[in-house]
């Protein structure tokens, strides 16, 4: 059985056999947990993190932190000179797209000054502390999160608010699975999706959908399986079920 594999591999996972691999945002200045900066932290590289290494992301995240927290201040960037600001995300390759990713970061603090009183945390106070409404909100203004308005990229985000801030969200079992290229290739390995369903345009979305019908009733939420799925696909199912 399918749930039986999925049960080993928890058990995997928590036992640290999937290599104790640590996520690419473990890489932070490991700020106080509620405070406004830390949850700017988790949120402006994450827009950033498509068609790239993530631990050389948040690797560069940090060390631009150490040196430029200002960076990572809503207001300070809305004030800020935007070739200032280009300068700072190229210099430390957070920004690798020179053109675009400074854009992306920029709006995305316009939103928070303009949007959210200055306060990413009030995007979560004022919905409730709830993923679904999180994310309901964040479709309907998509043009004020670049990126990080995506399917995939939103529910991940969400789950890594969850690890590295003090929210805690009253249905997480909405925050669905993040299906990148790792979960996609575990998924298939376990039987959750076909090889042909893999490769097809809507594999997130078959993806994350099995997971919901697979899991539904039972202790696991959907992207509890997120960090146990991604280890085991990067160390090449080492780990035998």
């Amino acid at each position: 059985m399918i749930m039986d594999k999925v049960n080993s591999l928890m058990t995997a996972y928590r036992a640290g056999e999937l290599g104790g691999e640590k996520m690419p945002e473990h890489e932070n200045p490991g700020l106080e947990p509620g405070c406004r900066l830390n949850y700017m932290y988790f949120t402006l590289p994450m827009a950033l993190n498509y068609q790239r290494n993530s631990y050389v992301l948040w690797e560069c995240a940090n060390r631009m932190f150490r040196e430029h927290p200002e960076v990572f201040d809503s207001a300070a960037i809305c004030a800020m000179d935007e070739q200032n600001l280009k300068d700072i995300l190229v210099k430390y390759k957070v920004a690798i797209q020179p053109n675009k990713q400074p854009i992306i970061w920029k709006t995305l603090c316009q939103t928070v000054e303009n949007e959210l009183a200055g306060d990413i945390r009030n995007l979560f106070r004022r919905n409730d502390f709830s993923a679904e409404k999180i994310k309901e909100y964040i479709r309907t203004h998509k043009k004020f999160f670049p990126y990080l308005g995506g399917n995939k990229i939103c529910n991940y985000w969400l789950y890594v608010m969850e690890q590295y801030t003090d929210v805690r969200f009253i249905d997480r079992e909405n925050i669905s699975v993040a299906p990148d290229t790792h979960v996609i290739q575990a998924s298939v390995k376990l039987g959750i999706i076909s090889q042909e369903e893999s490769v097809g345009s809507n594999v997130q979305q078959i993806t994350a959908q099995r997971w919901r019908e697979l899991l539904k009733d039972t202790d696991l939420s959907p992207i509890d399986m997120h960090t146990p799925l991604w280890l085991w696909s990067r160390g090449k199912f080492s780990v035998k079920l």
